[in-house]
């Protein structure tokens, strides 16, 4: 049974770098994981669907999202922004991928839109990148270390949702901390994510790279006027304030569905975006998030068909005849299964509940300290995350760089920010482990 996890996560990846479409190859893996459980294809199935609902709020917020995102980018606003980025960064490649990487860090706690940004950035910027000839591998990882690293070390917006996920986790299984500690746990790991992004950067995607038509299959970009010339207007700043209108309403809420709603009623009662486009524009935004949306939907039900059949327990009950061994063996033990688990749930967030109930046990009787332990849980949760065909990590980056087909969704996204983002957050962690 322990092997159920492992195989089938080994299924799903192997699925999607021979380029077979992530949702078939979330669906397959889950009806391996079933049939290796004893399950008929049929119960499988049925446990498949039953386990999409856990992801049903995060779809429909994605889905709302990408229209209001539309909306933005109707009005031509990311035009002025991008026109500004133009005008300052252009020829300046590590410049511009780095602002890209801070753009994405604001997105997780100060502005936390998470990734409904960067269907509204990104598309307009992928002329400027063909021009300049930008491997569009280096603004993956860029914009993947933006969607990871605040919400793993800062504890406000998502990360304030993370780090409270890690405390409860481990208060509910017999073990003692705050949320100052839980920050501090995750300080090492975090150094390792500014590492991943500094070699893909200056080292790894430093040369100069073709984008290559038709490489990531069929894309779309928005559809946004000619706004070579346009300056700030009336209609921006009805923009903003519907943007600002949408952030505190899912600030004071904790609602993303509540803020994108509210932004995109806002930007039709102000008359920012006319009437007779709202069926346009919904549609372009289903068009746009629908696929990563249906992705989460059925990674929730693959989650939900290797915690039914108890296959996540088998295999950390398999590795808690560690406990003899090194503390090192330990931690690297359960850093791999958190990474086998996360790469096949593909949420952080949805993956530290389950591993905090099966690590801390573990980990307590092995003489971890509470800092060691909350440590190698977050890290072992954001392990698998970007990576993973199936989190938003990399479906969002894809989603604004494929705009125009030319960007692979695990060639050009999963590919690299798990070399350059899974292999020092494991090494970082084990080190936060140690000293910890």
């Amino acid at each position: 049974m322990e092997w159920v996890v492992i195989v089938s996560v080994l299924v799903m990846t192997i699925l999607s770098l021979l380029r077979v479409n992530v949702i078939i190859a979330i669906i397959i893996a889950a009806l391996t994981a079933g049939v290796m459980s004893d399950l008929s294809i049929v119960e499988s199935i049925d446990m498949l669907v039953e386990g999409m609902g856990g992801q049903a709020n995060t779809a429909l917020s994605y889905i709302l999202l990408g229209a209001f995102a539309v909306a933005i980018s109707y009005t031509g606003i990311t035009a002025v922004l991008v026109n500004y980025l133009i005008k300052v960064l252009t020829g300046k490649k590590t410049m511009l991928v780095l602002t890209i990487a801070g753009v994405a860090s604001l997105s997780q706690n100060l502005v936390p839109v998470h990734i409904a940004f960067i269907p509204i950035l990104i598309p307009p910027l992928l002329k400027l990148f063909d021009e300049m000839r930008l491997d569009r591998r280096a603004v993956a990882t860029a914009l993947t270390f933006g969607l990871k690293t605040p919400y793993m070390v800062v504890p406000a917006g998502f990360g304030l949702i993370f780090h409270e996920t890690i405390v409860n986790g481990m208060i509910q299984n017999g073990a003692e901390l705050t949320m100052k500690e839980a920050a501090l746990s995750m300080i090492i790991p975090g150094l390792g994510m500014v590492l991943g992004l500094l070699i893909a950067i200056f080292i790894t995607y430093r040369k100069e790279r073709e984008a290559i038509p038709g490489a990531g299959g069929t894309g779309s970009i928005i559809n946004v006027p000619d706004t070579t010339d346009m300056t700030f207007n009336r209609q921006h700043a009805l923009t903003l304030v519907a943007i600002v209108a949408a952030l505190i309403v899912q600030i004071m809420t904790k609602n993303l569905i509540a803020g994108a709603l509210t932004g995109l009623i806002l930007m039709f009662v102000f008359l920012v975006v006319p009437y007779k486009n709202g069926d346009k524009i919904v549609a372009e935004g289903v068009s746009m998030m629908g696929t990563i949306a249906f992705v989460m939907l059925v990674a929730s039900g693959f989650g939900n068909v290797l915690q039914q059949t108890g296959a996540v327990d088998a295999l950390v009950e398999a590795s808690s005849g560690l406990l003899s061994s090194s503390k090192l063996m330990i931690a690297f033990v359960l850093l791999l299964v958190g990474l086998v688990i996360t790469m096949g749930i593909g949420s952080s967030f949805g993956t530290i509940p389950i591993i905090a109930a099966l690590f801390v046990p573990i980990l307590t009787t092995a003489g971890f300290s509470p800092l060691a332990t909350a440590s190698l849980i977050g890290t072992a949760g954001a392990l698998g995350d970007a990576g993973s065909p199936a989190s938003d990590s990399t479906l969002g980056p894809t989603s604004g760089l494929n705009a125009d087909g030319k960007h692979n969704h695990i060639w050009d996204t999963c590919v690299p920010t798990f070399i350059h983002f899974n292999i020092p957050l494991f090494i970082f962690g084990l080190i936060a482990a140690m000293v910890l």
